[in-house]
């Protein structure tokens, strides 16, 4: 997976090739990245491998030009930039003028790559697995109206299956909003899910918060 940091100086090394092939030899590069531009002016340190990667390969460039400098835009000011990018994530038709080029592998090899234990084992861990399905309490309830011993807990489960629904035997949940039954997995499945969702130097291209909640 690319983070937008790493998206961002990609582009920027995109533009120092176009810029060197043609010649350019003073250049304005204007990024709304407030990391990358401040690691590039030296004003932030880069305390990450891939990013200290990116700065190094950038250095490498701008001994090509007679002078060079980077500049912070705010998104809202960098209009052509955010209708382009949006052109891509709607994979609509390109307009004259602009040029397209793919990039299907990165631009740097990290120096360090931490290989301690394979990713599906890293997961794992980090989500350890439950003795017991979760969706069984909710489905006896449900089933047969069977409820815990303890009476806190027969109130908590009763409460908590006001949002679920046994569709055919399979437990669904009822979405907030618009009312939508999802299917409700094991967290085996769930551990499953998330290694392919990340599973490839280049999954999931969606910011954090959006990718968490559609994994969600």
């Amino acid at each position: 997976m690319v983070s937008n940091n790493a998206a961002e100086y990609e582009a920027c090394l995109h533009g120092l090739r176009i810029a060197v092939e043609l010649s350019v030899k003073r250049l304005m590069v204007y990024g709304d990245s407030v990391l990358v531009i401040n690691q590039l002016n030296k004003d932030w340190s880069c305390a990450n491998d891939k990013m200290n990667a990116y700065c190094t390969e950038i250095r490498k460039f701008e001994g090509k030009f007679y002078g060079i400098k980077y500049h912070h835009m705010v998104c809202d000011q960098n209009q052509i930039i955010d209708y382009l990018s949006k052109l891509g994530s709607s994979r609509a038709m390109v307009p004259p003028g602009v040029f397209v080029q793919d990039l299907v592998a990165p631009s740097i090899k990290e120096e360090k790559e931490i290989q301690e234990v394979p990713p599906t084992e890293q997961l794992v861990l980090m989500v350890p697995l439950l003795a017991a399905d979760w969706r069984e309490q909710f489905i006896k309830y449900l089933s047969s109206i069977e409820v815990p011993a303890d009476k806190i807990e027969t109130e908590r489960l009763i409460r908590r299956s006001k949002h679920y629904v046994l569709v055919n035997g399979n437990l669904m949940r009822k979405s907030a909003k618009e009312g939508i039954l999802q299917k409700c997995i094991t967290q085996e499945d769930g551990v499953k899910l998330l290694l392919e969702i990340h599973s490839g130097s280049y999954g999931n291209h969606a910011a954090l918060r959006t990718l968490v909640s559609k994994a969600f």
